[in-house]
């Protein structure tokens, strides 16, 4: 069997993937191709010759990314603010501009000893695990209410605490409960959420619409039901000084911080931007 260069495979691979309407068909083929080399990205153009079953493997894999089957499910995992979660069938796959929601959190707490932060719809459980790496010292504590998504969360937490992570306390719960987390009320400085936010029948990618549990996407009430939750129990929780970050549809850009802002004991409201510079996130401060 004649070995074939790897750089024709990418090319007929991000060919495929174009037309396929993929949005970065480059950075996928070249993905795929790590993936079944074993190798990191970075690395490919240390590969120039592979054998043919190799440039099969990978036609497979792109042929299946052509159908719009997230690159996440192909893989099994997704980089997330400086870890690697494993995702799949059943969870929301975290996407690379709620990092900057992370960072915002971690620029909070920095310089407080022992922080206890709360991720609420958690998922695959990206924003606590992120958190807990970045801050050994903190306790950190992370709720969902699907039984999926828990079970993700908790391979993922059992992984991270076996590479000598500070584990995170996961719980099963809803959001809207009263009293989820009732003994760490006033004692919070921090709480993140990434929850449902889309509008009921917002156009969004096959990736989504498709792979994504549609319970960690869309929300009644215009997408902002969960939000309104969330935004109630950080209330509750914060103490003096504490901060809460929920991110949004970037159809909320108004929508969501004047909901956080009707909140009296709320201040220093301020609504973020991604990458791309649509509305993203709000945040507030405990007053």
């Amino acid at each position: 069997m004649k070995r074939q260069p790897l750089r024709l495979a990418i090319l007929e691979a991000m060919r495929i993937l174009e037309e396929a309407g993929v949005a970065s068909p480059r950075a996928d083929a070249e993905l795929i191709a790590a993936h079944v080399l074993g190798v990191d990205r970075g690395r490919l153009p240390l590969v120039p010759l592979v054998d043919p079953p190799v440039v099969e493997a990978i036609g497979k894999l792109v042929a299946q990314r052509a159908k719009r089957v997230p690159l996440q499910h192909l893989t099994g995992w997704a980089g997330f603010a400086g870890i690697t979660l494993d995702v799949g069938p059943g969870v929301f796959i975290p996407r690379p501009e709620t990092e900057l929601l992370v960072e915002w959190g971690l620029r909070l707490i920095h310089g407080r000893e022992y922080p206890v932060v709360v991720d609420l719809c958690t998922g695959s459980g990206a924003l606590a695990l992120a958190i807990a790496h970045e801050r050994p010292d903190a306790v950190v504590y992370a709720v969902d209410i699907d039984p999926n998504a828990l079970a993700w969360a908790r391979h993922n937490a059992d992984k991270q605490a076996a590479a000598g992570d500070t584990p995170i306390r996961l719980y099963s719960g809803d959001v809207g409960d009263s009293t989820i987390f009732a003994e760490l009320d006033g004692l919070v400085d921090l709480v993140v959420c990434n929850p449902p936010y889309v509008p009921p029948g917002g156009d969004l990618p096959p990736e989504v619409v498709d792979f994504d549990p549609p319970q960690a996407v869309f929300a009644p009430d215009g997408g902002l039901a969960v939000v309104r939750q969330a935004v109630a129990t950080a209330c509750r929780l914060l103490k003096r000084g504490g901060g809460v970050a929920i991110e949004h549809d970037d159809t909320h850009g108004s929508a969501a911080p004047a909901l956080v802002a009707s909140r009296k004991v709320l201040t220093d409201v301020q609504d973020h931007r991604d990458l791309a510079g649509r509305p993203r996130f709000v945040t507030a401060l405990r007053g």
